[in-house]
């Protein structure tokens, strides 16, 4: 339920099932969380956790089926950009400029297979 008493579209909450997925598995990794759904006018960053000393900024897509190129391919030169630019505002707003940052990708697919993608891309 939303605060206006509407339900979640289906969509919105297969995505927040999948961050959920993905957190718990980047957790059973050893990877510690920093924070979720961290959202700035540049963009918004699903996941921030810590990999050692790196912070590892975790993009979650979530694909009934690979049939329109799955997870992976929807993620944009467009939306890395955005994903870079939230960064740079987490990064500065954090005092973190000291930082090893490492971009990933969680891919959950509609039978709940989970695709760890490290180091993704790069800025």
């Amino acid at each position: 339920m939303s605060l206006f008493g509407k339900p979640k579209p289906e969509h919105l909450v297969k995505g927040d099932s999948a961050e959920l997925q993905a957190l718990t598995y980047l957790q059973q990794q050893g990877l510690a969380w920093v924070c979720s759904n961290f959202r700035c006018k540049a963009g918004e960053l699903d996941l921030v956790m810590k990999d050692g000393a790196a912070l590892v900024i975790v993009e979650v897509r979530y694909r009934k089926s690979e049939q329109f190129g799955g997870a992976l391919a929807s993620i944009t030169r467009q939306k890395q950009a955005r994903i870079v630019a939230a960064t740079q505002h987490y990064v500065i707003i954090n005092h973190l400029s000291h930082c090893a940052i490492r971009f990933d990708v969680v891919a959950v697919s509609g039978d709940n297979r989970i695709n760890w993608i490290k180091n993704a891309f790069q800025t």
